[in-house]
């Protein structure tokens, strides 16, 4: 066989790609862009824009018009939607392969949309890959692998480019706009990691619970939700602090919320 004819090795993501469309049964998720990578930047913007531009101005009255809420709620709402497509690849990228996608703004893309998700969320193809020192991808020197030393070094990354590279600055971003608490939106950082490891019990192998304690533990957010038996058994995500829906002029009470009807 010539050299030209060998099959393309699996893309670095494929394991993340894999999981999503065993979980939403479709290529075509929702808050993502496909396949993660976004190859024509035209309508897209670097998250560092969210960060210290005025897009995540743009966002937030977005979010105020969605769902016709108060400024606080509105930023706590549109803070639970970011943070869920953003913290979901990362999320099934441990679970699956122990591939962690780097989430430091300036790889991350963003793009505004009321009439669809509100915000899409997908990377740029240099974003870098942390892996460990056993993954295939160790072994083949491109520059966007970061080899790690071990499983800790992998869960200091992980917490470094989601929390302390991307949303702990984006909390403060908007904490500079509106009274809103710190506690009340890492809840839903949280509450976002812990739904997608249960979301993929069924398509990655071990043990939900300690999933979700590793991940929680490694972004020190592991007081804000608990996981309690659901109707069926099954564990469910109970939340200690609210995302604010109940505040609506319709209000709702999420699956899981501290607030409990009256």
């Amino acid at each position: 066989m010539l050299a030209t004819d060998r099959p393309e090795a699996p893309a670095p993501l494929a394991p993340v790609t894999g999981t999503l469309r065993r979980i939403f049964g479709t290529d075509l998720v929702p808050g993502l862009a496909p396949e993660l990578i976004v190859r024509d930047e035209r309508g897209w913007l670097p998250a560092t824009e969210l960060i210290g531009g005025r897009s995540l101005d743009d966002l937030l009255a977005a979010a105020a018009r969605r769902w016709d809420a108060q400024p606080h709620a509105a930023a706590a709402l549109a803070w639970k939607a970011y943070t869920y497509w953003l913290a979901l690849p990362v999320v099934l990228g441990w679970l699956s392969a122990r591939r962690v996608p780097l989430l430091d703004p300036a790889d991350v893309l963003v793009r505004l949309d009321e009439d669809g998700p509100l915000i899409t969320v997908g990377l740029r193809a240099s974003a870098r890959i942390a892996v460990l020192p056993t993954d295939p991808l160790a072994l083949a020197g491109a520059a966007e692998v970061l080899v790690v030393r071990d499983e800790a070094e992998l869960l200091a990354e992980l917490r470094r480019s989601l929390l302390d590279a991307h949303l702990e600055p984006l909390l403060a971003a908007i904490q500079d706009r509106v009274r809103v608490g710190a506690r009340t939106l890492l809840g839903s950082v949280a509450a976002s990691v812990a739904q997608a490891v249960l979301r993929a019990t069924d398509t990655v192998a071990g043990s939900s619970t300690a999933a979700v304690a590793t991940l929680l533990g490694a972004l020190g957010v592991d007081d804000l939700i608990e996981l309690v038996p659901g109707p069926a058994g099954a564990p469910m995500v109970q939340r200690k602090t609210c995302c604010l829906a109940f505040t609506l002029p319709r209000p709702k009470l999420c699956v899981g919320c501290c607030v409990r009807p009256s």
